[in-house]
């Protein structure tokens, strides 16, 4: 949810459409970061992906992971936070892998 200020109601920038694994939810979000260009980035810890959503999508997009849960490369098992170094560099914080994974992002 986003709340601007003043606001008596907050808005629905990512999920909103139950707890699941289609481009439209998320299954027990996370981490969250916004970028200097508004676009918002959510641990999707159930699902086992990084998702990105760019201000006004109805879906988001997987960036990170998504592939299962697992140990490989491309693989989280219960991803929890997130943050990015001044280079645009991703850090995810894999929970149940005890690891931090980088990925460079476009």
């Amino acid at each position: 949810m986003k709340w601007n200020k003043g606001a008596k109601e907050g808005i629905v920038v990512a999920g909103g459409q139950g707890a699941g694994s289609a481009l439209t939810q998320l299954y027990y979000a996370e981490g969250i970061f916004v970028d200097r260009l508004g676009r918002l980035y959510v641990t999707d810890y159930g699902n086992h992906r990084v998702m990105r959503w760019t201000q006004g999508a109805r879906q988001g997009t997987v960036i990170a992971g998504g592939n299962g849960y697992g140990a490989g490369a491309n693989q989280f098992t219960h991803p929890f936070g997130l943050s990015f170094d001044r280079h645009g560099n991703l850090y995810v914080a894999d929970y149940d892998n005890n690891r931090v994974q980088r990925f460079s992002i476009e």
